[in-house]
């Protein structure tokens, strides 16, 4: 119970203390913090449709916050979660128009596989090159980046782009019927399987023989040498499954929100998945409330707009603050002087970089 609370105390004073911050500067800028903060709110959960809004915001979040804490717990960055996410989300549409005449049942799993598959491979590829080179995973994860973008704008621009008459745009087809995630109950499918995610991740991680060899890699490469784990192949399936996660949710935002591939509509999505998995403290289950505390940020940033006069810019500034607080826990721990971290409690993003197999 006590190291639970522990757990929850960081994640918690870093949102207060961000929402704090924001409501100095909202004050500063001459909006009404209060009346802002409830404008916010109401935007995100005041109807059923504003709270499907806000889990629909969170699916992505939770699968590219997975692929980040995922790889986390081998001591690996996976910063090219962009781009895997990219190719998710390109893979799925080209399944979800190309691929016809077939009913929902079998399209909507088809165009899943194919962005995870796309995901995982381009995962692979950066897991590879940390396994049999030692090429640090920060940088050709940026590197990897940079290709995805490029690349899904030529496929977009030349052998997939809308033809259709009066499309000017660089964009792919929009997806049949039969590949769209529908809505359960008002909870959108796409959140569903992040859960689903969520939680077969927790059970890899704590129970399964490859998540012992994980956590293995990620308190050293030497303790895990020594241990007698196949680090090679550790890295890469580690790799693997943080790419597929990331294209995971690429396929969940084409699916269920944008029905096409766009270039520049999932631009940060990627990214913004560190910012979950820090918040969520790097546990598969955590990331859960931490994703849908920002898609609930996002989602009612344009009534605190319309309704307090707000600019959508300062979500982005609350999300930076978070993101700033919760990594820099020792602010925390000067404030809340009697609670101690003890030393392997305090998050860890750089255990295991840069290590040869």
């Amino acid at each position: 119970m006590i190291l639970l609370l522990r757990s929850f105390l960081v994640p918690a004073g870093s949102v207060l203390l961000a929402f704090l911050t924001g409501g100095i500067l909202l004050f500063l800028s001459g909006s009404h913090p209060v009346e802002a903060y409830i404008a916010l709110f109401q935007g995100a959960f005041g109807d059923l449709s504003s709270i499907s809004r806000t889990l629909e915001k969170a699916t992505p979040l939770i699968m590219n916050g997975l692929a980040i804490a995922f790889a986390l717990k081998a001591g690996l960055f996976n910063i090219g979660a962009q781009g895997q996410f990219l190719f998710g989300a390109f893979a799925a549409a080209v399944a979800g128009f190309y691929v016809q005449a077939i009913p929902s049942v079998f399209h909507i799993p088809l165009a899943i596989f194919a962005g995870m598959t796309a995901g995982g491979i381009y995962g692979l590829v950066q897991g590879a090159l940390k396994a049999f080179s030692g090429a640090h995973e920060v940088i050709t994860g940026i590197m990897c980046n940079y290709i995805a973008i490029n690349m899904t704008d030529y496929l977009v621009n030349h052998p997939f782009r809308d033809r259709s008459p009066g499309n000017i745009v660089a964009r792919t087809p929009q997806i049949l019927d039969t590949s769209r995630f529908p809505d359960v109950a008002g909870i959108p499918l796409g959140f569903i399987a992040a859960i689903i995610a969520a939680i077969l991740v927790w059970w890899i991680v704590r129970y399964a023989v490859f998540g012992f060899e994980i956590r293995v890699v990620g308190s050293g490469i030497n303790a895990a040498r020594y241990s007698g784990v196949r680090i090679r192949s550790v890295l890469m399936g580690t790799m693997l499954i943080s790419g597929a996660l990331a294209g995971l949710g690429g396929a969940v935002e084409t699916q269920g929100v944008v029905h096409r591939f766009q270039p520049g509509f999932n631009t940060g999505l990627g990214f913004e998945g560190i910012t979950i998995a820090l918040l969520g403290r790097v546990h598969p289950l955590g990331i859960i409330p931490a994703a849908i505390l920002i898609g609930a940020m996002k989602a009612g940033a344009g009534m605190m707009q319309f309704s307090a006069g707000v600019e959508n810019e300062i979500i982005d500034v609350i999300q930076a603050l978070i993101l700033f607080f919760v990594t820099a826990d020792v602010i925390l721990q000067k404030m809340l002087p009697g609670i101690k971290w003890a030393e392997g409690e305090r998050l860890s993003l750089s255990t295991g970089w840069g290590g040869n197999s």
